[in-house]
């Protein structure tokens, strides 16, 4: 069941409050619909119970509000417009990677889209979907953690009869299943067709909530649709002719040439119609929606033997036995939201299994394999260039770093490749649908460092043996001969590359966009390094030799004494004004990604 009290949301710039004191029942075994015209607060009802928007009241799915849900995707499923995923990505890829954070199988994903029919485009790219496939798409996402309730912000918008009926059929299974179903919707037979029950809004406040059979009785009448270019014509010949057979028939005038009949029907129209010479464009029967209509309001012409005076059809009535907030005495909003508990914003939790999150994020778009082949090819170019033109030793080879450059081009796409891991998160937000903010917890941030430093390794790994093979190709392998140093500088290239990644990763989570990430990357080498360098100009006046014995006596765990060695050359790294700077410029940046992502209590 799902419940929500008292919600009210925060008035902006002196206006009423979006909603306001809104309580209503969503019932396990149902579709429920939201109905009210735009504006009305629907959206706003739905993000409030989501805990996206602040507030007060609180929504309470199967007793529980939704900070206090262990795991939120396999509880409430939620579709709020389109599926907010990178254009490149495959549809398949997009359901694998959600399957990591909502910790489900990824074989949940083939099973969804099965589900909702669209397996045949499993490999096809988000950008290229129609609105209805997208609009399937939403849906399986949504499904993902096979939840018990269903929240859709107005899940037919735009679609075709036949998307819609799909849709709807899909949302009347899961509630036979034993599911909770809500949606909005402004289109009153839309909710008379496919919904149990109906929760009526207007400015916010509830105005009915009422089942189909007390829903369709009040709100809706049946009515004859008639175009005619002689539409006043055959209005007052229908009111004469109604009120000699004393019979009640209301006729509406709208727009010059459309009429509305109640109380008629499409035969005694046209037989009319045909008597007395009046030509007919259409005529069908419909469902008319009795509700005060929009501004302007069209002109009604009555006939009735008891009632000649035109009027509208009535405003829909209260049925006695659903509860009804009349629009005429609300009761103080002041007091209510008093009343109410606070409801605030909270950020979204990290995925449940954030490695395989973020290895699927990174391979699933073809971004990732395009930067690691260009890097490959220039650097290739780079180190038989430089080999070519001599003067460079054989490390400067191996990395294809000629001076003229500020970082070789494994290193600027180790750090474009960190930069991309947060910049996509924020332009693609797959992990924060309605949000608008990347959850920016403990838990992602070590998976992020973990997965981007592992790519930054492996593409220094690749960059190195390329050009070691491309270098014993083209001038023979004595200029390719592996140095005697070969494991210091293996730990100097890789810190250089991970340093680089995680910087570009730090200020690209920081700064919200891929371009900050990029930055940071480049200010290492051109504007950290010469400072460093002028700072440890100069003799050393200490010697850190022997530093690694000294810890070994402070430390309660003994390493191996071949330990030693590689401290050492750690810590030689660390003294090089390069290393120095990457150093310093990591430090800075985690600290401002931990002040402004993990304020508070840290989360994981």
């Amino acid at each position: 069941m799902l419940q929500a009290i008292g919600l009210t949301s925060i008035p902006r710039q002196g206006a009423p409050p979006a909603v306001d004191d809104l309580t209503f029942e969503a019932l396990p075994g149902t579709v429920t619909a939201l109905l009210g015209v735009r504006g009305s607060g629907k959206t706003t009802a739905l993000r409030l119970m989501l805990e996206l928007e602040a507030g007060r009241g609180v929504a309470y799915f199967r007793g529980r509000p939704l900070h206090r849900i262990a795991h939120p995707a396999r509880e409430v499923g939620v579709l709020l417009g389109d599926v907010p995923g990178h254009p490149a990505r495959t549809v398949r890829g997009q359901l694998r990677m959600l399957c990591a954070a909502a910790g489900v199988p990824a074989s949940r994903a083939d099973d969804m889209l099965e589900v909702v029919g669209i397996g045949a485009l499993r490999d096809a790219r988000l950008g290229s979907l129609s609105l209805g496939m997208d609009r399937r798409l939403g849906v399986a996402c949504a499904l993902l953690g096979d939840p018990h309730t269903l929240l859709l912000d107005d899940p037919a918008k735009g679609l075709s009869p036949r998307e819609s009926s799909w849709l709807f059929g899909l949302l009347r299974a899961h509630a036979a299943q034993g599911g909770t179903v809500l949606y909005t919707t402004e289109d009153p037979k839309e909710a008379a067709r496919t919904a149990d029950r109906v929760v009526t809004v207007d400015g916010g406040r509830l105005v009915a909530d009422q089942d189909i059979a007390a829903f369709a009785r009040t709100r809706l009448r049946p009515r004859v649709v008639v175009r005619t270019p002689h539409a006043a014509r055959l209005a007052a010949v229908v009111s004469r002719e109604a009120r000699a057979a004393q019979r009640s028939v209301e006729v509406v005038t709208e727009d010059g040439n459309r009429l509305f009949v109640f109380g008629s029907s499409c035969a005694e129209i046209g037989d009319t119609a045909y008597r007395h010479g009046v030509l007919i464009h259409q005529l069908a029967d419909e469902i008319g929606d009795t509700a005060p209509p929009p501004p302007p309001a069209p002109t009604p012409t009555t006939a009735s033997s008891t009632a000649p005076t035109p009027t509208l059809a009535p405003a829909p009535r209260p049925v006695p036995d659903t509860p009804v907030v009349p629009t005429s005495t609300p009761p103080p909003a002041a007091e209510a939201r008093r009343s109410s508990p606070p409801l605030l914003v909270r950020p979204m939790r990290t995925p449940l299994q954030p490695v395989r999150y973020e290895l699927r994020r990174l391979i699933g778009v073809p971004t990732t394999h395009l930067l690691v082949a260009a890097v490959l090819v220039v650097s290739a170019g780079l180190s038989a260039l430089l080999a070519h033109t001599g003067g460079t030793p054989l490390p400067g080879l191996l990395a294809a770093w000629p001076r003229v450059l500020p970082l070789p081009p494994a290193a600027l796409g180790a750090g474009l490749l960190g930069a991309l891991s947060f910049g996509n998160e924020f332009r693609y937000p797959a992990l924060a649908s309605g949000r608008g903010t990347v959850p920016r917890r403990l838990g992602l941030l070590l998976a992020k460092l973990a997965v981007t430093a592992a790519a930054a390794l492996v593409l220094g790994f690749l960059v190195a043996v390329l050009n070691w093979q491309v270098l014993g190709l083209a001038y023979g392998r004595d200029l390719a001969s592996v140095p005697e140093n070969w494991g210091a500088l293996s730990a100097s290239w890789s810190g250089l590359v991970v340093g680089c990644a995680w910087s570009g990763l730090l200020a690209a989570g920081i700064f919200r966009f891929t371009a900050a990430g990029v930055a940071a990357v480049l200010a290492v080498p051109v504007l950290v390094v010469p400072l460093v360098q002028k700072a440890l100009a100069g003799p050393s006046a200490r010697s850190i030799a022997g530093l690694p014995g000294r810890l070994r006596e402070l430390a309660w765990l003994q390493w191996p004494y071949e330990m030693d060695r590689w401290l050492l050359a750690g810590l030689r790294v660390l003294a090089q004004p390069v290393g120095a700077a990457l150093a310093l410029s990591l430090c800075a940046l985690l600290c401002g990604y931990l002040l402004t992502g993990l304020r508070g209590r840290v989360r994981w």
